[in-house]
Formats: structure tokens, C-alpha cells, sequence
């Protein structure tokens, strides 16, 4: 699959929130192709002060080296813990952060029920490199997003049993586009979640994996249709459908089906082995993570709309996940 015409983005420093960084992690050997196109894997190391045998209870805040430079990111640890746990990486959008994605889409009480850990990295300069010159600093310069979100991931692996059938990717806006380039580049993840986002870059021979996708039709900054955005980083990408179109034929799925629930409409394709294609559409619907809190100040410094009040993107996500888990690990 390759999805091409990207315009160079950029972001700038904006929301100050607390940073963290954190421990260990169990991990598929990653495969494929790094975004700078050279063939890549799971690569970093975790210092020996913050590497511990078993991740604390709760939230807990971690480093490690990867490619040259001290990334952090934080993981949390419910109470009761599946045995192996599965494993969700969430990627905050541009102008966020660990903590900021922690706090702000309720990750760790959806963990709480479904007993699962979560990862919440860190970008550079609150960015990440998807491909295609996005996004800030971390596109402007090359740095190596998916070796560091997949080192982090084995390093969460060696604190705890992570089971290797359910490693999961969602993210919104550039952290939904950084789900995207991990699904391209990497054999680390079951199935992948991006809000708000799209596909820049190209993908020429993904695996197959499971995708669910929600966005808002009237999003200006990554449109629904394709085209340049309004946002800061003017992200010109393809249109959703094309992109959703690209992965049923990655996987080999049936036709989509279609339901409609007031400003909700829910297009489902299913693919060999119990894999599963998702388009989720809110009508009227901008750029942001649906079932979030409204926070106006938040929102305005992360550039986001209010949020969508039609469905819990977090549940949703989650529910999709736990019931699609990799088939061939």
C-alpha cells in the first residue's frame, strides 16, 4: 500500500504540563521499515536507575536512550493486571505530552476494568515523526520515533509479562498519524486506533493488522475528504476513506457494512483470521478526542475542538482491541 503527497509541518512548544519517563517492556521484534526508510528494529536501552524487575502500582515515570538521546515516557499499572497483560501505547497529538495524554482521555480508568497496562510516550519538543517531514522538530530532523515508542514497549516487556498477542497503538492527530507509521513499520502491534488522523508517508508493504478509526467530518486541521489543514502544521494528507480503503486491502477483508446511530455512522469490514477494518464518522464532529473533557484552555492550547459528546472514543477503542488480537503471534 503506499499513500504519497505530503507537505512538509511543524509544531511549536505550547502546553506546559508536567513531563515523566519510565521502566522496562516486552515486545514483538520489531520489522519492516523505519521512517527514514532503512530496515530497523526495536532499538534503545533503558537506564539501569530507572529499569526496575516490576513496574509500581499506578503511574510511574521512566527513561531510556534511543538514538543518541534520553526519551522519557510514563506507564500505567492498574491494581488488578491480566496475566500476561495486554499493552496500549497511547500517543498524545502535537503540543501534548505523556502527562497531558494521561490525564486528559482516560486510559488509566478504562485500565482499571479491563486490566491492561498503558504507555504514554514522549514526543520531542511535544512532536513526532510520522514521515513526509512531519512534524516539528522530530520530522525536521530525522529522529526515530518507532525505534523509541518500540523500545519503550520492550522495555515495559522486560518488567512485566506483556502478552505478545495484544499490543495495541492508538493515538490522536500526530500521535493517530504516529499510529499510523508504527502499523507501516513495525510487527509489533495487533491492531491500531488513530483519532483525528491520517496516513503521510509511504507504506509499501504493511502486514496485515486491525484497524479502527474515528473522526469528525468538519475537522479542519487533518480533513476528512484530504487536503492541507487549517492547523498549525498544515498537514496535507489523503482523504480518510482512501485510507481506510488501503488497509481492507492490506487485510484482505469483505465489503464494508454500514449502521447509522444519530450523528454516528459505523462502516465495518471483516478480514481473515478475525482481523477487522473500522471507520467510525461523527457528523459535525472537529478535530478531537471524542468523550474527552471539555477543557476550553486545554483545547485551545493543543489546538483542538470541543470534544464530541456522541460516543467515548476510549471505550471504544478499548472494546475494539480486546477483541481483536493478533492472530498470527
Amino acid at each position: 500500500m503506499r499513500i504519497s503527497r505530503w507537505q512538509k509541518a511543524g509544531f511549536v512548544t505550547a502546553v506546559v504540563v508536567a513531563v515523566a519517563v519510565s521502566c522496562g517492556v516486552a515486545y514483538r521484534q520489531a520489522a519492516g521499515k523505519a521512517s527514514t526508510g532503512s530496515t530497523t528494529s526495536a532499538t534503545g536501552k533503558a537506564n539501569s536507575s530507572s529499569t526496575a524487575s516490576v513496574l509500581p502500582l499506578g503511574s510511574s515515570s521512566h527513561t531510556l536512550e534511543s538514538g543518541g538521546r534520553q526519551r522519557t515516557y510514563r506507564v500505567y499499572r492498574p491494581a488488578d493486571l491480566a496475566d500476561p497483560a495486554p499493552l496500549v501505547v497511547m500517543l498524545h497529538g502535537g503540543f501534548g505530552s505523556a502527562a497531558q495524554a494521561e490525564s486528559y482521555y482516560g486510559w488509566d480508568a478504562e485500565a482499571d476494568s479491563g486490566r491492561f497496562l498503558v504507555l504514554y510516550p514522549d514526543g520531542v519538543d511535544r512532536a513526532w515523526n510520522v514521515g513526509g517531514g512531519c512534524c516539528g522538530k522530530p520530522g525536521a530532523s530525522g529522529i526515530d520515533d518507532v525505534s523509541f515508542v518500540s523500545a519503550a514497549v520492550a522495555a515495559v516487556g522486560a518488567a512485566l509479562p506483556v502478552d505478545p498477542r495484544r499490543i495495541y497503538a492508538t493515538g490522536i492527530s500526530n500521535g493517530g498519524l504516529l499510529a499510523y507509521r508504527l502499523a507501516c513499520d513495525t510487527r509489533l502491534f495487533a491492531a491500531i486506533g488513530p483519532d483525528s488522523a491520517t496516513l503521510l508517508g509511504a507504506c509499501p508493504a504493511p502486514a496485515p493488522i486491525s484497524v479502527i478509526h474515528i473522526h469528525g467530518t468538519a475537522d479542519r486541521n487533518i480533513p476528512y475528504n484530504g487536503g492541507r489543514g487549517d492547523g498549525f502544521a498544515h498537514i496535507d494528507g489523503p482523504a480518510v476513506p482512501s485510507v481506510i480503503a488501503a488497509w481492507r486491502a492490506t487485510d484482505d477483508c469483505a465489503p464494508p457494512t454500514s449502521s447509522v446511530s444519530g450523528v454516528v455512522t459505523t462502516s465495518v469490514a471483516a478480514c481473515p483470521d478475525g482481523r477487522s477494518v473500522e471507520l467510525i464518522t461523527i457528523a459535525g464532529a472537529g478535530h478531537q478526542w471524542p468523550g474527552s473533557p471539555s477543557k476550553p484552555l486545554i483545547q485551545r492550547l493543543l489546538g483542538t475542538d470541543p470534544p464530541s459528546t456522541a460516543l467515548n472514543a476510549t471505550e471504544v477503542i478499548w472494546r475494539f482491541f480486546a477483541a481483536h488480537p493478533d492472530p498470527a503471534a
